[in-house]
């Protein structure tokens, strides 16, 4: 079973402000927020989503793709895909597994939660 292609982007932002109104400049909107720094924007809701999370000034900002997988449970990886993390639970709903990119780049891979 392949992915289904881009479901998302993280984005870690060192100013949640200056960041959302950035991508609103660019078409964005904010779906939410949670008020703390992060929340998820959309450019006419049929294209990927954006996470936009505040983190410290001392850490320096990354971006992270998200895949999407149809089910969790079916999806085998490839021998060629090097798996870093399997499937576990995330605190927002959905599974994720991460896999490295023959560059040494972090990929992850989303599915929805079932139940």
């Amino acid at each position: 079973m392949a992915t289904e292609g881009i479901e998302g982007v993280y984005l870690e932002t060192h100013n949640w402000g200056k960041a959302a109104r950035f991508y609103q400049a660019l078409g964005f909107e904010v779906e939410f927020s949670t008020g703390d720094g992060s929340g998820v924007l959309r450019n006419g809701g049929g294209g990927p989503y954006l996470v936009l999370a505040e983190i410290p000034a001392d850490r320096e900002p990354q971006v992270q793709v998200v895949l999407k997988v149809a089910d969790a449970e079916a999806f085998q990886a490839d021998p060629v895909v090097e798996v870093v993390t399997p499937f576990e639970d995330t605190h927002y709903g959905t599974k994720e597994m991460t896999v490295r990119d023959p560059d040494g780049r972090i990929w992850s891979l989303q599915a929805q939660a079932k139940g």
